[in-house]
């Protein structure tokens, strides 16, 4: 037994004083009698020297002081930690995103969230039946245990889960859990989460007994959401920094900004970030050689996995491009002032004099006699490997929609542009459709077998595009699109939990990662291997991969607005039309107070009709 109130005991001191009243002798009052004949042991009792008299036994004492006894006891509101008696399947969820890792919660939410798992095991009601699944969404979604009753199982697999600095797999784990209670009436799921989970409004389900055990107190915190590495267009011998950090408290904060490189400080910038907003930040500094270059954010908040920031700096080197075209010369200087370091030629035909002499192939209405095996830019002609579902034709096809959050497409819009013709296509599986006609995609970009590919249906010589400012745009986007350095810089970039992949360029017999806690781990590589993948990057932070002779470094950060606002959710969209509350389930404390408080209502029944009886 438990008390809520336990400071009410300090009330059974009157215990004692109860006892006293009874052991004090009455005052008596004087009166003239004629004769002491019959008033002699009263008259013994007035005589006595003595204050107090000797205790005797007394059914109102007792019943007096059990009555006081019960009303302390009632006063501390005593209670009993009951179990939940879970008789059915529940299957546990465990948060383990980088959001958990916020300490307003003792020692972090994560520990909360596993110590509330860990009670919810000890209520499994074992003997009708009861079993329990434990799930942690981290990286992936890992079961831990699968079914079983055995609680001391149940307990190794919740402490032994550890939160990742990845963002939420919940998606992925309550489609595991749904696949577990489908056709279980009785089956329940306990999500033990923050509720910083982007994407459940895709999850549709009609059948999920979602138990939301939401955990976290406060969203004190600012991060960095976005870090990347450019060439600086104004000089190219220096790197232009472009950062974005993130504000999702209700009142400005004032940080600053470290910038190192290769662990030496650089540049520092004191900044004022508005309450929820998003403030970019932009720095530029010299690079002579490839190496790390590691933001950080300084201000104190409730979560640290989001203040720094690497990104992995290759210098760039000359970039060679092949313009194969009739006869084009807004495409010709498009192509040359795309970016300081493209050396490009002119050709008439693409033949296999020409296969991997250049890193990109422009194809402008021209078939080649070999297509090339680089990353190509193909206008107004296309292989029927790409869209094997054939190629037709329209007239004046309307531009309806452009996708201008692509990074091919950015500060580039279609306003006005007229097409004259154009080929017809369906959306091919390697590729996505970023400006739409309603008859057929007019622009697609992918990767088909590791070959980079923007494919442009209609000529641009028979449309106005060149006209407007936003084809050279397009041009030079699509120039580092294809750029195979900027493809390998793309890979040396992940999200934690996310693989890495490096194409190997000849055999490798083995490999060693560095993670970034130094620890130093070796994977097996078959000698047929023509990529490298590696799976563990849990952890944010700078990976070193030594593949043979070859050493190469890639990081992982977390960079996500979803993780960085750490805000609690007293509800969850589930779906488009599902909302989950909060639970307000706690553990089973029942209190007593009340028959504490009927029992004493009965003792003081009974004292009274005692007290009447004797004086009856």
């Amino acid at each position: 037994m438990s008390f809520l109130a336990p400071l009410a005991f300090w009330f059974a001191l009157a215990l004692p004083a109860v006892v006293v009243f009874y052991l004090l002798k009455r005052k008596r009052v004087t009166r003239v009698v004629p004769s002491t004949l019959l008033w002699q042991r009263f008259l013994a009792e007035t005589q006595a020297s003595a204050p107090l008299q000797r205790l005797r036994h007394n059914w109102l004492l007792l019943l007096q002081l059990l009555l006081l006894a019960l009303l302390v006891l009632a006063l501390a509101r005593p209670y009993f930690s009951g179990k939940a008696g879970l008789g059915r399947l529940q299957v546990v969820v465990l948060d383990a995103s980088a959001s958990m890792q916020a300490i307003d919660e003792s020692p972090s939410r994560f520990e909360m969230a596993r110590k509330q798992a860990l009670a919810l095991v000890d209520g499994l009601a074992t003997t009708r039946g009861g079993q329990m699944v434990v799930l942690v969404a981290g990286a992936h979604a890992e079961v831990r245990q699968s079914a079983t009753s055995e609680k001391a199982a149940l307990r190794r697999a919740i402490e032994g889960a550890r939160v990742t600095d990845s963002p939420t797999r919940l998606v992925e784990a309550l489609r595991v859990a749904e696949t577990l209670i489908r056709d279980r009436p009785d089956a329940e799921v306990h999500l033990f989460s923050d509720g910083a989970i982007p994407g459940l409004a895709e999850f549709e389900t009609r059948d999920l007994r979602l138990v939301f055990h939401r955990v976290g107190k406060g969203g004190r915190n600012a991060g960095i959401v976005a870090f990347d590495v450019k060439p600086n267009p104004e000089d190219p011998a220096k790197r232009a920094l472009f950062l974005a950090l993130a504000n999702h408290q209700p009142r400005p904060v004032e940080g600053r900004v470290e910038i190192s490189f290769d662990g030496q400080m650089i540049e520092t910038k004191t900044l004022v970030l508005g309450p929820t907003n998003t403030t970019p930040a932009v720095f530029v500094a010299a690079q002579s050689r490839d190496g790390v270059f590691t933001a950080r954010w300084t201000a104190a908040d409730d979560l640290a996995v989001d203040n720094v920031a690497h990104a992995v700096s290759v210098l760039p080197r000359p970039l060679n491009v092949l313009l194969v075209t009739k006869g084009n010369r807004f495409l010709e200087k498009a192509l040359a002032a795309a970016a300081p370091n493209v050396e490009l030629a002119l050709a008439a035909d693409h033949g296999p004099a020409d296969a991997g002499k250049h890193d990109v192939v422009v194809l402008d209405d021209v078939v080649p006699a070999e297509w090339p095996r680089g990353n190509v830019m193909a206008v107004h002609v296309a292989p029927t490997n790409w869209f094997p579902e054939g190629v037709g034709s329209i007239e004046a096809p309307p531009i309806v929609n452009w996708r201008n959050t692509h990074p091919l497409l950015r500060f580039v819009s279609f306003d006005a542009v007229q097409v004259a013709a154009a080929l017809s296509v369906k959306p091919p599986s390697w590729g996505v459709g970023l400006v739409e006609a309603p008859q057929s995609p007019l622009v697609v970009a992918g990767e088909l077998g590791r070959q980079r590919i923007v494919w442009i249906g209609f000529d641009t010589l028979q449309s106005t595009w060149p006209l407007r400012v936003s084809f050279p745009i397009f041009v030079a986007n699509a120039v580092e699109f294809l750029n195979p350095a900027t493809a390998r810089s793309d890979l040396l970039h992940v999200r934690p939990g996310d693989a890495f992949r490096m194409p190997l360029a000849g055999p490798v017999s083995d490999a060693t990662v560095t993670l970034p806690d130094g620890k130093a781990l070796t994977a097996p590589v078959t000698p047929q291997a023509v990529e490298f993948v590696w799976g563990d990057t849990a952890s944010q932070g700078i990976y070193k991969a030594r593949l043979g002779t070859n050493e190469v470094l890639f990081a992982a950060n977390l960079l996500d607005p979803a993780e960085s606002d750490i805000r609690p959710r007293e509800t969850l969209e589930v779906g488009r039309f599902n909302q989950v509350a909060a639970t307000t389930r706690k553990d089973a404390n029942l209190e007593h107070w009340r028959w504490f408080a009927l029992a004493a209502l009965g003792v003081l029944m009974g004292e009274w009709w005692w007290f009447h009886r004797r004086t009856a």
